[in-house]
């Protein structure tokens, strides 16, 4: 299955990008300060793991960051790993 066409929605109240498939959801945890946003935790419903779910709500994640000029400290071992395996990504990482 394809999640491509599953939006996300940014939970303001709760601090986090999410996607709801079918019920369950899959979350991105953030912590915003200026332009810069920490993703700190990933979590992915226990049905909805090994499906890719985790990695399209990264990239969409990162699509909506870079759409309104967000720079972002990865946190999160998930995001990193993303990272490694799409360094295009990388332009979006605040320099240290």
């Amino acid at each position: 299955m394809s999640y491509e066409n599953i939006p996300l929605h940014l939970n303001k109240d709760e601090h986090r990008f999410e996607m709801n498939i079918d019920g369950e959801y899959a979350i991105i945890d953030y912590r915003q300060s200026g332009n810069v946003v920490n993703l700190f935790h990933t979590e992915v419903a226990e049905p909805l793991e090994g499906h890719g779910v985790a990695a399209t709500l990264v990239e969409k994640t990162l699509r909506y960051l870079e759409g309104h000029q967000l720079k972002m400290i990865p946190s999160c071992t998930y995001v990193q790993q993303y990272l490694h395996r799409h360094p295009e990504w990388n332009r979006l990482v605040v320099a240290e």
